[in-house]
């Protein structure tokens, strides 16, 4: 099985192809501006470094949301290409679970990215990744409220959050992400949409 994974959710590009259940090629780098024009050149790169071709893969995992609008886009983009090109299913991601997934606690866990204003993206998983809050757009407080009444939560962020709750930085473990979806059968491509949970500004002007 080869698989290509792809996470652009972010000011970080975070891909890696995966060959018979091995990591052969990956890159973590924070490009901020700078994403929309690396994240193809260092994707075909690693295709370099693996020595093998987009239409040698067998299956494409790419985070579709939350995250910033242009960061996702760029991904799905990507991905929908390459697997348009090849005939074959997509397979669509929370990067909020990617980052559940990659951290390694028995605690439960609660993946936080700044949506600004005091707002993140977040979510709360078991020890198992399982969700026991759903993925939202919410109110920081809010969410760290609902997570009262749970034995003990570590936070995953890469953001500087004002947070008095244990925290780990999110270093993406791609492999164990990858493996997490490895039945995963995916959708058309033409089927793959952003998932942005948050409203853009011209539909909260307009009440939607």
């Amino acid at each position: 099985m080869r698989v290509l994974y792809i996470d652009t959710s972010s000011d970080y590009l975070y891909s890696g192809i995966i060959i018979d259940d091995k990591l052969v090629s990956s890159i973590k780098r924070k490009y901020e501006k700078d994403l929309s024009k690396e994240a193809l050149p260092k994707i075909i790169e690693l295709f370099d470094k693996a020595d093998i071709t987009p239409k040698d893969l067998d299956k494409i995992i790419v985070v579709n949301g939350p995250g910033s609008f242009t960061g996702i886009r760029i991904g799905i983009t990507i991905a929908k290409t390459i697997a348009w090109a090849l005939n074959i299913n997509i397979t669509t991601i929370s990067g909020l679970t990617a980052m559940a997934i990659s951290c390694n606690t028995n605690t439960y866990k609660m993946p936080l990215i700044d949506a600004r204003r005091g707002y993140v993206y977040g979510g709360i998983y078991d020890k198992d990744n399982n969700k026991v809050i759903e993925d939202s757009h919410i109110y920081l407080q809010d969410l760290l409220d609902k997570s009262k009444d749970l034995d003990e939560v570590t936070v995953i962020t890469n953001n500087d959050l004002d947070i008095n709750i244990k925290k780990e930085s999110y270093d993406p473990d791609i492999l164990k992400i990858v493996k997490h979806f490895e039945d995963s059968n995916g959708i058309n491509p033409h089927l793959v949409n952003p998932i942005y949970l948050k409203k853009t500004e011209a539909e909260e002007k307009a009440g939607l």
